[in-house]
């Protein structure tokens, strides 16, 4: 799975309570992020400046509260999710930190450090700093090589391209590996991602 899940919110006026209503794309997507096994959320509301008012403090928390309740009900522990007021359109809060709300003094997460499993603390302002917070998942590296195959393609004047995803060890051109069941090995000319 995907190390982290981007939930991205609309502040518009009308357009979180579609979003979020019994069968909502806010609550689907939750809901499918956390199913298909993804542990780590950020959620940005956006379009915050076409809130009513525009940057109204007042709607960044009721849609705070809103979406925290849904994704504890999903599984997520909303003390992990960082939540960030952004506006795509206008550039607030997505990379350096908006002058147009004063109010929001940034984004706070506890949670256990995957490597060192101690309690921590992060904060940020921008969902650029949000994303870079993420906890990379530990990467199987060191054990035997395992790529369940999704397709094989034939190609013209390339060959025979194994298609799938690494689920431990490492993969890298000049590499003999070998199939299972049959016991056929071959060696890796490349590998494209």
């Amino acid at each position: 799975p995907a190390d982290c899940a981007v939930l991205i919110v609309a502040a518009g006026v009308g357009e979180f309570e579609a979003g979020i209503s019994k069968n909502g794309q806010t609550r689907e997507h939750a809901l499918l992020a956390y199913t298909l096994g993804v542990k780590q959320m950020i959620v940005g509301i956006n379009k915050i400046d076409s809130a009513e008012p525009p940057y109204s403090e007042a709607r960044y928390n009721e849609i705070k509260k809103e979406v925290s309740g849904y994704i504890k009900k999903v599984g997520y522990n909303p003390d992990t999710v960082a939540f960030v007021p952004i506006s795509g359109w206008v550039g607030d809060n997505m990379v350096t930190p908006s002058t147009n709300m004063p109010w929001f003094k940034g984004w706070t997460i506890k949670r256990k450090n995957g490597a060192t499993k101690k309690e921590e603390s992060l904060s940020g302002i921008t969902l650029l700093e949000a994303m870079d917070a993420i906890d990379p998942p530990a990467r199987p590296t060191e054990k035997p090589l395992r790529l369940p195959l999704q397709d094989v393609y034939k190609i013209g004047g390339i060959g025979t391209v194994p298609v799938g995803r690494v689920e431990t060890g490492v993969i890298k051109p000049g590499m003999v590996v070998c199939f299972a069941p049959h016991g056929l090995t071959t060696e890796v000319k490349s590998v494209e991602m």
